[in-house]
């Protein structure tokens, strides 16, 4: 259901949406937590590392077209805060051409260049076949993964989160039905891990054309529509042009922070097997464990956009400080519960026949929840930017993150070796943090002048 953001209370609309998100984000990432827990416990920890080692390349690729997809729908939550329905719905048909040309295009060239990046990722040669087959069938499915984050982007800027979510628990348990069938039944082995992921998304992503086709009117375009003219039509070459001025700004910027991940797990794939499978096992715990941050700083993008479209500063600024209060009280409760607990969840990854495994993913647990704080408040300022149509704070904030992520991973790995990787995420929280936040009080204090000036 279409809902609009610019009215009610603020704490109030964004906890709302953000409740859907955060069990829609949960389901989200049961897909790779699926993977991890059947062959983990099923084809044991080296079949467990070759997705491990993998699974930061496929992150990067996912991360790129998910914040392409994310910034074109600022603009459409931005025309539809301004009761622009014709222009949502041209929204709508030029983020779905870009967004397929620019996923067509990393297919191809990742899927020729496949062989050569695992081998400069340091993927160890025991699980470098299952590796390479498990990201291969990934990114041959990658066009399914991109419609479902499309349509769920564009239904989510028109202010609806609980739609994706239906489709999202439905797809999650087909996912563990189609990944135990194909492992168990027909002995694919890792690469059946994989096309259940792929299978399963493509389902999701049928969901949300038939939904948008019989509930969201607003939505139903007409086939002049998806006529564009970017050579000769100047309106058209602009609005591609604003498309891609906040799109391209956020795939960079999420590509930069996979591109850290990626660099950190080549580091960690030099350590062996058992390293990686701790590390693969201890990242999907975290990831969540901050679903909650995530998912408030997600519907905080939406809030944003739409009362920006709407011109509505105040409740801007109302929400992002109240959101920032929220996020550290979750920072601080999820840290305590992985602080405590999270060796117990790794335990249902890789049973109790690993102890080594276990300890190594309980010691990074132990120093990544230290800096959560850190995490939840650019969650808050990142979204709030992007919504506002800012992607350069936030891209500027990625880029130094990759770079102190990348020099204190080789750094300290060399000196305390695998231990040493763990602080470098950390670190590169505070740089970021500190970046978007100065960030997001020198624009808002901008944007403000700028309409109480046009207002006067």
């Amino acid at each position: 259901m279409i809902k609009d953001l610019t009215d009610d209370e603020p704490l109030k609309v964004i906890i709302l949406f953000s409740i859907p998100l955060l069990i829609g984000n949960i389901f989200q990432q049961l897909y790779n937590i699926a993977d991890i827990v059947i062959v983990g416990r099923t084809l044991g920890v080296n079949a467990l590392a070759a997705v491990g080692a993998v699974a930061p390349l496929f992150a990067l690729i996912l991360f790129a077209v998910i914040g392409m997809n994310n910034g074109f729908a600022v603009i459409t939550g931005q025309r539809f805060g301004a009761q622009d329905y014709a222009g949502v719905r041209r929204s709508v048909t030029i983020s779905t051409i870009l967004s397929t040309a620019f996923t067509a295009f990393f297919t191809v060239i990742f899927s020729f260049l496949m062989k050569p990046v695992l081998f400069m990722m340091n993927v160890p040669p025991e699980i470098m076949h299952n590796a390479f087959w498990y990201i291969q069938i990934c990114i041959w499915g990658l066009v399914t993964v991109n419609f479902y984050n499309l349509l769920a982007s564009i239904v989510r800027a028109l202010g609806d989160s609980k739609t994706p979510l239906y489709f999202l628990i439905f797809a999650s348990v087909l996912n563990v039905f189609l990944a135990l069938l194909f492992i168990l039944k027909f002995h694919w082995g890792v690469p059946g891990s994989a096309v259940a992921v792929v299978l399963s998304q493509g389902f999701s992503a049928l969901l949300c054309i038939f939904y948008i086709k019989f509930k969201f009117p607003i939505l139903h375009t007409k086939k002049e529509e998806w006529i564009f003219d970017f050579i000769h039509n100047k309106d058209d070459k602009q609005f591609a042009k604003e498309h891609l001025a906040v799109g391209i700004p956020m795939a960079v910027q999420f590509s930069v922070l996979g591109i850290g991940i990626l660099i950190i797990q080549s580091v960690c794939n030099s350590f062996g097997a058992n390293v990686i499978a701790a590390f693969t096992a201890a990242l999907r715990i975290e990831q969540i464990a901050t679903m909650p941050m995530i998912s408030f700083g997600i519907a905080l993008a939406a809030f944003v956009a739409q009362n920006f479209g709407a011109e509505k500063i105040k409740r801007i600024k109302q929400g992002v400080k109240r959101g920032s209060v929220i996020n550290i009280v979750l920072s601080i409760v999820m840290a305590f519960v992985m602080r405590y607990w999270g060796s117990h969840i790794v335990q249902i990854f890789i049973g109790d026949v690993n102890p080594q495994v276990i300890k190594i993913a309980h010691d990074y647990l132990w120093i990544s929840t230290l800096f959560y704080f850190f995490l939840g408040q650019i969650f808050i300022y990142r979204n709030a930017l992007q919504g506002m149509g800012r992607p350069l704070i936030p891209l500027t904030s990625s880029c130094a993150e990759l770079m102190v992520r990348a020099y204190s991973a080789g750094y300290l790995a060399v000196k305390y070796s695998y231990f040493g990787i763990f602080y470098s995420g950390p670190i590169a929280w505070i740089s970021a943090s500190i970046i978007v936040a100065l960030g997001y009080l020198i624009n808002i204090r901008k944007i403000d002048k700028k309409f109480r000036t046009q207002v006067s």
